[in-house]
């Protein structure tokens, strides 16, 4: 390697940003007097990656050459992602030309950034979801071909639909509930606790906080909070009992768990009678009385992208549940006492963490996330808890934790993909074709995700210990 090419190799991280963004975003503008702004937006982005790489210093050896040849591609596609999105999301709001510069920018920014701060596991985790997907919608193409159906019109249908204005706002909301349910799912399993209760959690607390807020009356954000609070008291408390159950008895949490959900099913039917908390809501159902105006939060407006109804306003809540989840698990020690008990709680223990508790804890700070399962959909849309009210969260969000790694980072994107994939699939019904293909799809790629990414972690583990391996021979020839 010549000395020239080294310095250019050993730029500092704003230079290679500097010229990566300017490449990205005037690459772009100029592809876009040819083609397609998302077409000259990618090529652009992907010119701006491939140069960030270039002018990234890397090591020596084996290691510089699987991170070149996995962690860069990784970061490109990441970056044309990155960009596309918000290039398509800035374009709601600016004219095409200046939303699809700032998609570049951000996707010129994003490639070099990842490539020098991803770690070769993470991209390892990103390529064994990738290489899921594309097994679970080739299998899923099969069936189709199999029953007759053409699966290149079938994906271009839903994917149509799923993507207009209304459709977004409903993935977005659907979303929000499905990612609340997946973290209170995940804390539980990172402690390798199996909370199956959160379907009776979320349902018992959405009925006490709809009757609470009905019967009080508080000003706007006073009578908001207490609404919240009584939810996530009741999702805590009804989850604690089962880790109360498990450190004093001994009884297994997935037992405990489904036994309380039927519990809870039973007290929600005891109580949703009109002799009790509920009343008349038209003909053919009951509910309790409707929150007062002052218990509601109002939703996110979206005329500006053409929808007809808004995003709940609770998807911010959901977004600092997921930063404080990553907070509480990253950066305190309850959350490495937490991760370090579910590794081994025998060598947790033995170094001074009271398993107990630490049982317990979990589980009562999942249910108090389960809690908020349903309080987007009350406290934003119904404002009363009724017969028709959403059941059966709680177990999609088991199967979405699982797709997203127990990572919330992942959950969101495993949350989103599960509400567009239930939501662009009503339009099929139209068509003849049954909308019960996207079941297929979400359940073949959490079992594919499942299945690959263990072998990819397999892989990599062994590969780090033969790293390892070669450093420890190294030293011992330095040395002798």
């Amino acid at each position: 390697m010549t000395a020239m090419t080294a310095k250019f190799r050993n730029l500092s991280t704003p230079l290679v940003l500097g010229v990566a963004g300017v490449l990205g975003v005037l690459g772009t503008f100029l592809l876009d007097l040819a083609l397609l702004a998302p077409a000259a937006l990618s090529i652009g982005v992907a010119v701006a990656c491939v140069a960030g790489v270039l002018l990234t210093a890397s090591g020596e050896g084996e290691s510089s050459a699987l991170r070149r040849g996995l962690v860069a591609p990784t970061s490109l596609v990441l970056a044309v992602v990155t960009g596309l999105l918000t290039g398509v999301i800035a374009d709601l709001w600016l004219i095409e030309p200046v939303a699809y510069a700032l998609g570049a920018l951000a996707g010129s920014l994003a490639g070099p950034l990842l490539y020098r701060r991803m770690a070769t596991t993470l991209a390892l985790a990103f390529v064994a979801v990738a290489v899921a997907g594309v097994l679970a919608f080739a299998l899923t193409a099969l069936v189709l071909v199999a029953t007759g159906v053409d699966p290149v019109y079938t994906f271009g249908r839903m994917l149509s639909y799923g993507s207009e204005p209304n459709s977004v706002v409903t993935v977005i909301n659907t979303g929000t509930t499905y990612y609340l349910s997946a973290v209170a799912v995940a804390i539980g399993f990172k402690m390798k606790l199996f909370n199956i209760g959160v379907d009776g959690q979320y349902r018992l607390a959405a009925l006490l906080a709809a009757a609470a807020g009905a019967a009080w009356a508080l000003p706007p954000v006073l009578h908001q909070i207490a609404i919240l609070l009584v939810a996530v008291a009741v999702g805590g408390v009804w989850a604690g009992i089962a880790g109360y159950l498990k450190v004093a008895r001994g009884v297994s949490e997935v037992i405990s768990t489904i036994m309380l959900n039927s519990i809870a099913t039973g007290i929600t039917a005891y109580l949703l009678s009109t002799d009790r908390l509920a009343v008349n809501i038209g003909s053919n159902n009951i509910g309790t009385a409707p929150i007062p105006e002052s218990g509601w939060i109002p939703g996110i407006p979206t005329e500006f992208m053409g929808a007809g109804r808004p995003i709940f306003g609770l998807t911010l809540l959901a977004v600092a549940v997921g930063v404080g989840y990553w907070a509480l698990l990253n950066r305190t020690r309850f959350g490495f006492d937490l991760r370090a008990t579910g590794q081994s709680a025998s060598a947790a223990e033995a170094s001074g963490v009271n398993v107990r508790r630490m049982v317990v804890a979990s589980m009562v700070i999942s249910g108090m996330v389960a809690g908020l399962v349903g309080m987007p959909q009350l406290l934003g849309d119904s404002h009363y808890y009724a017969l028709d009210f959403p059941v059966g969260l709680g177990f999609t969000g088991i199967a979405i934790a699982l797709l997203g790694r127990n990572h919330p980072a992942g959950i969101a994107f495993a949350a989103l993909f599960w509400a567009f994939l239930n939501q662009s699939s009503q339009i099929l019904d139209i068509d003849g074709i049954p909308k019960e293909i996207a079941v297929v799809t979400q359940a073949t790629i959490v079992l594919t995700v499942v299945v690959v990414y263990e072998l990819v972690h397999r892989w990599g583990r062994r590969y780090e210990q033969q790293q390892v391996g070669r450093e420890l021979g190294r030293v011992k020839v330095a040395t002798s």
